[in-house]
Formats: C-alpha cells, sequence, structure tokens
C-alpha cells in the first residue's frame, strides 16, 4: 500500500495561473465581475471490525469554481479539468448561464475595500506521515483497546482513521488572491455491550490539525468502552420538568442553531426567532460569544471568508445581549446592511468558560438529566421550538444515579439560551465551536 496521501499537492500560489486563466476568458466574454476557486485534496481512510479491515480508502479529489457576472445576472459552473481547455469550457458555460438568468440588484462581488489583504500564518497544515498498514494497525490498537475493558463488550462497530489534506485558491476581479492549505485527522471507535436482553452502543473519538494533538488509540478504545458499559441498566423516566446539562459535544449544537439564527440567509427570509433581537438580551447574562478567526491551528481558522473578505475578531454575544449578525454580502445587501465577512459561516465561535469542571456541574446540579446522546432534528428554526429524543444518565443528590433512555427533552430555544446556569471549563480546544458543559435550569422531559 502506498504512504500517507498527504503529500504531493501543490502549493497554493502555484494555482494562480489556472485562476488567472478563468479570470480573463471571462472578461474577454464581456463579464463585469468574475471570481473563482481552485480547491486540491487528498485523503486516506482506514475501517477495522473486529480485528478484521474493512475498508480502506484514498481519496483524490479537485475542483475549479467559476462565477461571473454580467451587470446583476449571474452564471456558476466548475469542473474538475484543471487543463486550458477545461477551465475555456468552465468558463464559457458559465457566461451563457448568466446571459439567461434574470438581474437581482444583491448579486456581485463584496466590495473592494473589504478584501483581505494580511494573510498571517496560522499553523494549519500539519502531514501526517502515516500510511496504510499504519494506520491499519492502530485502528486495531483502538478497538481492542474498548473490547479490553469489560467482558460485556461483545460487539463492535469498528474503529476507523481518517487523515485529510487540502489546498485551495481563490481570486477574482477586485485582484484578490487567497490561498491556503490545511489538515484533519481524526480516530475513533464504538463498540456494543449487552447484558441479559439489553445492548447499548456508544463510542469515542478524536480530531485534530496536528495528529500529534489527537489522543491515543488507548484512551480513545477505553473511553469508547467506558462510556458503552456505563449505559447498561438504562431506565425510564417519569415526565416532569428538571434542570437538564448538556454535555459538550452537544452543548456545541445549542450554539449551532444559534448561528443558523443569526445567519443571513435565515434573518432576509424572516425564518428565525431571533429576528429583530439584535441589542437585545437573548441569552442568560453568563453568556459571551465572540469570534476569533486567527487562533493557531483552529477548526475554524481563516483570514478570509468564502467571498475574499477578511474575517475579523468580533463579539456576538456580550454578557447574553445580541451584538451582530452573520452576513455576506448577498444577505447584506439584501438587509441593507455590510456583510460581516462571515461568507460560509462562523469562524471559531468561542463562548466564554466559568471555572467550574463537569463533576462541579454535577453537583450544582442537583436532580436533573445529564443529556450524551440527542436524536432526531426537531428544532424549528423559525419559531425556536425545541424537541429532541435523548439518553444519557439521571442525576440525584449532585450525584450520577443511573443510565437513562428512551426520552424526549423539550422547550424552545430563547427559553432555553436564558436559562443557562453555567458553562463549564470542560471544552474541546479542537472544535470550530469551543464550549465547555453547559447547564439549562429547567426543560421539559418527556419520560414514561
Amino acid at each position: 500500500m502506498q504512504n500517507s496521501p498527504d503529500q504531493s499537492l501543490p502549493k497554493p500560489a502555484e494555482l494562480s495561473p489556472q485562476l488567472m486563466q478563468a479570470l480573463e476568458s471571462a472578461k474577454r466574454a464581456g463579464a463585469t465581475q468574475a471570481e473563482a476557486s481552485i480547491s486540491i485534496s487528498r485523503g486516506l481512510t482506514v475501517g477495522v471490525r473486529k480485528g478484521e479491515v474493512e475498508s480502506v480508502e484514498f481519496q483524490h479529489d479537485r475542483d475549479m469554481g467559476i462565477t461571473v457576472y454580467f451587470g446583476q445576472r449571474k452564471g456558476n459552473a466548475s469542473t474538475g479539468d484543471l487543463s486550458a481547455d477545461g477551465i475555456a469550457q468552465a468558463v464559457a458555460a458559465a457566461c451563457a448561464i448568466a446571459k439567461v438568468t434574470g438581474e437581482d440588484p444583491c448579486n456581485g462581488l463584496a466590495d473592494a475595500s473589504l478584501m483581505a489583504t494580511l494573510f498571517p500564518d496560522l499553523d494549519l497544515d500539519h502531514p501526517w506521515d502515516i500510511n496504510a498498514e499504519s494506520a491499519v494497525d492502530l485502528a486495531r490498537e483502538c478497538e481492542a483497546a474498548a473490547l479490553a475493558v469489560d467482558a460485556r463488550i461483545t460487539q463492535s462497530e469498528g474503529a476507523s482513521v481518517n487523515t485529510h489534506r487540502g489546498v485551495s485558491m481563490m481570486a477574482n476581479t477586485h485582484g484578490f488572491f487567497g490561498g491556503r492549505s490545511g489538515t484533519q485527522h481524526s480516530l475513533s471507535c464504538a463498540v456494543i455491550a449487552t447484558q441479559a436482553e439489553e445492548m447499548q452502543r456508544d463510542y469515542w473519538y478524536s480530531n485534530a490539525r496536528r495528529a500529534s494533538d489527537l489522543m491515543s488509540a488507548q484512551e480513545i478504545g477505553r473511553k469508547a468502552g467506558e462510556r458503552t458499559v456505563a449505559r447498561l441498566g438504562a431506565r425510564k423516566i417519569e415526565t416532569q420538568q428538571a434542570p437538564v446539562l448538556f454535555v459538550p459535544e452537544l452543548a456545541r449544537g445549542l450554539f449551532g442553531h444559534f448561528a443558523g439564527a443569526i445567519s443571513g440567509g435565515s434573518l432576509y427570509r424572516k425564518a428565525t426567532f431571533l429576528l429583530d433581537k439584535l441589542g437585545q438580551p437573548v441569552f442568560s447574562p453568563l453568556v459571551t460569544l465572540t469570534q476569533q478567526p486567527l487562533i493557531l491551528r483552529g477548526a475554524g481558522s481563516s483570514a478570509y471568508d468564502n467571498e475574499g473578505v477578511a474575517t475579523s475578531e468580533r463579539v456576538l454575544v456580550d454578557q447574553g445581549v445580541l451584538q451582530g449578525w452573520l452576513l455576506g454580502s448577498y444577505s447584506a445587501r439584501k438587509l441593507g446592511l455590510q456583510t460581516t465577512g462571515n461568507a460560509g459561516g462562523i469562524f471559531n465561535l468561542i463562548a466564554k468558560t466559568g471555572d467550574k469542571d463537569f463533576k462541579q456541574l454535577v453537583s450544582d446540579m442537583g436532580t436533573g438529566l445529564i443529556v450524551t446522546e440527542l436524536m432526531g432534528q426537531g428544532v424549528n428554526g423559525v419559531t425556536g421550538d425545541y424537541s429532541r429524543g435523548a439518553a444519557g444518565f439521571w442525576v440525584e443528590n449532585g450525584e450520577i444515579a443511573y443510565p437513562v433512555q428512551e426520552l424526549t427533552i423539550a422547550g424552545n430555544l430563547l427559553e432555553i439560551f436564558m436559562g443557562i446556569q453555567a458553562i463549564g471549563n470542560d471544552i474541546d480546544p479542537f472544535s470550530n465551536t469551543r464550549t465547555g458543559s453547559i447547564l439549562i435550569d429547567r426543560m421539559t422531559i418527556a419520560g414514561s
């Protein structure tokens, strides 16, 4: 098997000639503005189940996208053929589409004055020199550690190792050229435990830009096994209202719903429960959220957004009060505002955490529910109504009493946000959304 697929990719700057060809071809065809981007990536994914190799996948993708504007008419096309002829054909296709498309007064590149001009090294590119054989060995080690935790772990859903490296370059007729390269690596494992007629499944994982930042295979496997065994003996509970503690990997989802609610598309469509809430309290005063796009090795770090606009550190929520939106140029024009440099989403959302760890939050909760798994998609972004299937652990007298399952937790996101009592310091530093566990004062828990 071949060596790590992360090698032998071009440097971003080496893609500039193809981008220049695309932009010049668009201008010769009569386009008033144009933008183009190229991305090339390689990856390796291996999967092991019960010690046997289940899959080995090598991935190599390349793609060029070209968008042209004829006044306020827009056309776009893409191609995997980066030859001169392939690029010319893609430009011609984009131009043909634009010429038969209706005008939209909000179309066009972002303002030239907003383009990024500084490109700091964010330390995002750390190729992992691992070949398929070594990746298989690592996955086997991880799975074996999980299976060794307890004799009741009788089945495995497998362990997997993934390494991915990509380079990209984008340019537009404002003269902007921006390139970046980055890596993402991960290791995960999921196993099944049985006890009498009961069967429970759980998992654990680690991901990072740099392979040396991953948890060890032994640690991941052991944690996957321990989490699975801890779920044996799960009960149902009666319907009631009680405090709810979201573990960090699920707490991130709450802030994800918030980010969606303040995004430009939701706003101009009036499809958000936070419409007209700018400058008003939307969270507990304990909550402060910032965007920090220039964190070294950050999962969401970037000096520019998907339109080439410079990203910036921003306070989105200050002591519970909503301070701003997430806008690209199109949505900003629809709203009569200016882009915030968030075309493509948010770049490292950071929650200000308290000084308490997970165990202390459990103690503070007294009696309530720890949520470790969510199911279903019962979130209405227009009304904020929230209803998800859940499983986790019931807490009594500040201690975990027993596992629970077949529950539904429900509320309204605005009420949930306002009901945040604490954010723990148990953050995952390798996530795009950095938050600890979140303790909510009260939600409806539907059980038996």
